[in-house]
């Protein structure tokens, strides 16, 4: 197994204060095209995946016989910030199947925007599930639960909905799962090769909106969540800014624990990348740095600056260090 390697550097007083080591694999038409540390590492995707489970609910049916808006898509894709418009859009689909926040599986938390978040605390009041940050794809889980006629608890191994997101997964990375974990929102989290994960990527990326059932699908989803960043994250959130200034040149998903994947239309190239100790700041810097590297996004990019290349400041606005590149990366 090939260690990882240095990516991402934290710099202080002249000084390298910290290193983030990580694998990552650019996937082309023809494989691999370029690849750091190991590229069968295995990992937990987290939601870097989300695109990949919501294709069940457009290949089976359920997403046109529901009517799905594109925005909806996007959202089944999300680990959405739980700001007002991401919960009053869950709570707006779920009264279209005729469900309320109860019949989510995914759990309650405080949401992750600050304006949300203040209003909560300031009226004393709880969070609800479509707060959490992948009711959307859970509202997905449903909708495609319902056309299928399965029992409540959709979470389940054995459950139709997630035997339909093992057979999509394991199909798309070609890699049978050796193992899935629980997730943070208590749905299945299949196991899978960072190369499996970024050839995936590569499909999603090729995926043509008059080819196949399951590459119409994956087009829609790609689609989706270039013309929707602001569901799939929300704002001053990595994921988004990326995307809006890539202006669809580039998808892209977080997942925890420092994973993140990249789908590049225009290129048919995927990219997955994990930094070994789950760190999301280097995670996004990673990327970004990737996508630099492919010409998906200017090194004069705001996000670039904001993530990357700018210094980070303390509390009193002075500058206290910065982010950089290891040597050899990208």
């Amino acid at each position: 197994m090939t260690a990882p390697e240095a990516m991402i550097e934290l710099w202080r007083g002249g000084m390298c204060e910290s290193v983030h080591h990580g694998h990552a694999v650019i996937f082309g038409p023809e494989g691999i095209e370029a690849a750091w540390g190991d590229p069968e590492t295995v990992i937990f995707p987290r939601s870097s995946v989300k695109m990949i489970q919501a294709l069940p609910l457009l290949e089976s049916g359920a997403a046109e016989a529901a009517g799905l808006t594109t925005c909806q898509l996007a959202l089944s894709c999300a680990s959405h910030s739980g700001a007002r418009m991401h919960r009053a859009a869950v709570e707006d689909w779920l009264a279209t199947l005729g469900m309320k926040d109860d019949d989510l599986r995914c759990g309650a938390h405080l949401p992750r925007d600050k304006a949300e978040k203040k209003h909560l605390i300031c009226a004393d009041g709880a969070p609800c599930q479509a707060h959490n940050n992948c009711s959307g794809k859970h509202a997905g889980f449903l909708t495609l639960n319902r056309y299928l006629g399965g029992g409540p608890d959709y979470i389940d191994i054995d459950h139709p909905v997630q035997r339909a997101v093992k057979s999509a997964f394991e199909e798309v990375t070609e890699e049978s799962s050796p193992r899935y974990g629980i997730d943070g929102c208590s749905a299945p989290n299949f196991a899978t090769s960072l190369a499996g994960l970024a050839r995936a990527m590569q499909f999603f990326a090729s995926a043509k909106p008059d080819g196949d059932l399951r590459a119409r699908a994956a087009a829609r989803l790609v689609d989706a969540m270039m013309e929707y960043p602001e569901m799939v994250a929300g704002e001053g959130r990595a994921c988004t800014e990326i995307m809006r200034e890539a202006n669809g040149r580039v998808a892209v998903k977080t997942g925890a624990e420092g994973v993140y994947v990249a789908m590049l239309p225009d290129q048919k190239r995927g990219v997955a990348l994990k930094i070994t100790d789950g760190a999301t700041r280097a995670s996004e810097a990673a990327i970004i740095a990737l996508l630099i590297r492919l010409g998906a996004l200017d090194a004069n990019a705001p996000v670039v600056h904001r993530r990357l290349t700018g210094p980070i400041t303390n509390w009193r606005g002075l500058k206290t260090g910065e982010l950089r590149r290891a040597a050899q990366f990208p």
